[in-house]
């Protein structure tokens, strides 16, 4: 680019045409960056303590160059300052107190000044192209673009995007699939973030919605809104799946995104490099979609457990390694696809697992209550599986229960609350023994149990709870459930993730915030007597100085 300092009039507006229109800016930009490289040269020449001004004329290409000093009584800065008398020959009706400009006559630059602008443009220019990418994109987050691979630098793909790039990294990519730069290629929007060296576009080809974009690109019926898919999951590059529902109720969704022969559906499998995708009807039944997402495994019984967010499968003994999939995957993705942890088991594990939280329950009302074997089992038989349930539940229910009466039903009632009693007074004097503090028991929502778990993760003061986020402190657990090779034989495998400090307690996330908040009061009141203190000390002295 020619050097806007020594360039003629028609030179400058040209190259500030150019410049614009290579750059897709706005023209005025350009403009204000050569003004700028004009004041930035003109202070080197003339002095950087002055303030110099440029005006270069959008239409004509003239350039002024002056210079704004103030009118001053008596001048100390003679760089931006000058007298009445003076102002007056730059002014007539000047004033004191008044800002003037003092043309300068135009100067022929050197290399180093016409250097020295060209990179303040540059720098201007870049900045403007900058913002320009950034307000482009920042709102298509989720949208689905076309661009052509630029490079592959450690293994991230580089994509020209036209007017601006993104990157594809490592982890967003479909593993064994070939980057090959020249090469066309479609990817999803993840993020667009400001940053020092300009937007960061982050693309994704294996994220669930870089998929869900596909099927909307290649079915009418998910574009105009009648079919939508309200789930969806990957293990990209292998197996996908997606559940569907159709708000028509003569359009099959499943049908509609299969095609023709399977067209539409191959296009997407295509475009994914062969990850086989099983579409799903969806259900607003949760124990239906479960079934339906572990297709093509057959269920026998669908056990949900709301509260832990959790779904028992029971299959069939010669079903269990369809319902778990090669290294899990099956069950995998129908978590991911329902968004609840999927326990599979068989009818042999099932009825085993029953039949060992029957005898453990029978056993703890056995001993707690002081029954015998029969009423225990009796009790448990008719569902109730915790002493709370006994000591709470209406009088009326316990004596409804074939060879009850109201009398029995109250000794139980009584004697579930004492049990009660003496189990919250042994773990009062667990809780003592751990050293926690008398204040943690005053925090609504937590019990002696709960502080007992506490002091056993070094939880011993209001200070030590206050410093928890709420999720460290009421995270719930989570399981996952996989297997080793796929050549082998099916065998669950469970590794527990770290959760809350109180994750097995199913306490809510607004109780969470309370005992977290109660837990802080303290801090509040210390800085309150901190302010109160100080203002008392004033009254005081006022009043004995009166």
């Amino acid at each position: 680019m020619a050097s806007p300092i020594s360039a003629n009039r028609a030179e400058l507006l040209a190259i500030a045409t150019a410049v614009a229109t290579e750059k897709m800016i706005d023209k005025s930009i350009v403009i204000e960056a050569m003004e700028e490289a004009i004041q930035k040269s003109a202070r080197n020449r003339y002095g950087a303590e002055n303030d110099i001004r440029a005006k270069l004329d959008p239409r004509t290409g003239d350039l002024r160059l002056w210079r704004v000093v103030e009118v001053v009584e008596e001048v100390e800065d003679y760089f931006k300052q000058v007298d009445l008398k003076a102002a007056e020959k730059l002014q007539a009706d000047a004033k004191l107190g008044d800002f003037i400009v003092d043309p300068l006559p135009p100067v022929d630059l050197g290399r180093i000044d016409a250097q020295s602008a060209k990179q303040v443009i540059f720098q201007k220019v870049r900045d403007a192209e900058r913002d320009r990418q950034f307000e482009e994109f920042k709102d298509r987050g989720g949208e689905v673009v076309t661009g052509v691979i630029k490079s592959v630098e450690f293994g991230h793909v580089i994509v020209n995007l036209g007017r601006a790039e993104g990157v594809i990294r490592r982890d967003q990519q479909i593993p064994r699939e070939v980057a090959r730069v020249g090469e066309r290629v479609r990817a999803l929007i993840l993020k667009v973030e400001r940053q020092n060296r300009g937007p960061q576009i982050f693309l994704s080809r294996a994220h669930p919605d870089f998929m869900k974009n596909l099927f909307a690109q290649e079915v009418p019926e998910i574009y105009d809104g009648i079919i939508t898919i309200m789930a969806a999951a990957r293990d990209p590059g292998s197996r996908a799946k997606i559940g569907v529902i159709s708000r028509d109720s003569s359009i099959d969704p499943v049908g509609a995104c299969v095609g023709m022969k399977g067209s539409r559906v191959q296009a997407v499998v295509q475009e994914m490099q062969g990850e086989k995708i099983d579409i799903i009807p969806w259900s607003e039944d949760t124990a239906t979609f479960v079934v339906n997402a572990l297709q093509p495994a057959t269920v026998s019984r669908v056990v949900i457990d709301e509260e832990e967010n959790r779904i028992e499968v029971v299959v069939p003994d010669d079903q269990l390694s369809l319902a778990i999939g090669r290294r899990g995957q099956n069950v995998r993705l129908a978590s991911q696809l329902t968004g609840s942890q999927i326990d599979i088991l068989t009818e042999a594990e099932s009825s085993e697992k029953r039949q060992r939280e029957f005898a453990e329950r029978s056993k703890m009302f056995e001993e707690e209550l002081d029954v015998d074997e029969t009423l225990s089992q009796l009790l448990v038989a008719e569902g109730f599986s915790e002493l709370e349930e006994v000591a709470y539940i209406d009088v009326s229910e316990l004596a409804n229960i074939e060879g009850f009466d109201d009398e029995l039903g109250e000794e139980l009632q009584s004697r579930a609350q004492e049990a009660l009693d003496r189990r919250e007074e042994a773990h009062r004097e667990q809780r003592r023994a751990l050293g926690v503090e008398d204040a943690l028991a005053e925090i609504p929502h937590l019990t002696e149990a709960m502080l007992v778990t506490l002091g056993k993760a070094k939880i011993l003061t209001l200070d030590d709870l206050a410093d928890l986020a709420t999720d460290e402190l009421i995270a719930k657990k989570r399981m996952e459930q996989r297997r080793r090779d796929g050549s082998a034989p099916p065998r669950r495998e469970r590794t527990e993730d770290k959760g809350g400090v109180l994750g097995d307690f199913s306490l809510s996330e607004e109780q969470g915030n309370e005992i977290i908040m109660a837990a802080r009061a303290h801090w509040f009141e210390d800085e309150d007597k901190v302010v109160a203190e100080p203002a008392a000390e004033e009254a005081a002295d006022a009043d004995s100085s009166q």
